[in-house]
């Protein structure tokens, strides 16, 4: 790009180019970045399940606090937020409001191997999972945006043709010289 001339960079000494007013360009951009997200159509999805559950909890709070049927939809909600690990407990359904993407970033595939020692970083997990050799029970998972639930987290596993897996067992004294048939 060319040097800018001095009316030019007189005009452009206020104005920021990254952040707009209507866009929370910066804090998207760090979430984007931290959780290594390639597809930012991803994040405006998390995002709008998260204003659709904080919308859901506003509507509960409306109904009186002893109604049989705010009890029974909040604790359903908690459950179904608790079981795929977006919030940690099930007491209050000020948690349900509390909810940002960045707790649905958390539960990708890739951020879930780094937590379980399969990979040093979000990029490696992201290639390992792209090249196809993680699966979760007996599916293989090649979409990093794969969102993995709490009973699931057990179940992430090496593909068993995987040269990582047989690695693994190596390593530890495990392998089976059957599995190499």
């Amino acid at each position: 790009m060319r040097q800018l001339k001095h009316h030019e960079k007189k005009l452009l000494r206020k104005v920021d180019l990254y952040s707009w007013k209507k866009e929370d360009n910066l804090r998207v951009a760090q979430v984007l970045r931290r959780y290594h997200v390639q597809d930012k159509n991803d994040y405006i999805a998390y995002n709008r399940i998260c204003g659709m559950i904080g919308k859901l909890s506003a509507k509960l709070k409306t109904l009186q606090a002893d109604d049989p049927f705010r009890v029974a939809m909040t604790e359903q909600l908690l459950q179904k937020m608790h079981d795929l690990g977006i919030v940690d407990t099930k007491k209050s359904l000020q948690k349900a409001d509390d909810v940002n993407p960045s707790a649905i970033c958390r539960r990708r595939i890739p951020v879930v191997m780094v937590r379980l020692k399969m990979a040093e970083t979000l990029r490696v997990a992201c290639t390992l999972i792209e090249q196809g050799q993680v699966r979760v029970g007996p599916n293989v998972v090649t979409d990093p945006a794969f969102l993995v639930t709490r009973s699931m987290e057990d179940y992430v596993t090496w593909v068993d043709s995987s040269k990582i897996r047989r690695t693994v067992q190596k390593y530890n004294n495990k392998l089976d010289d059957f599995d190499l048939l």
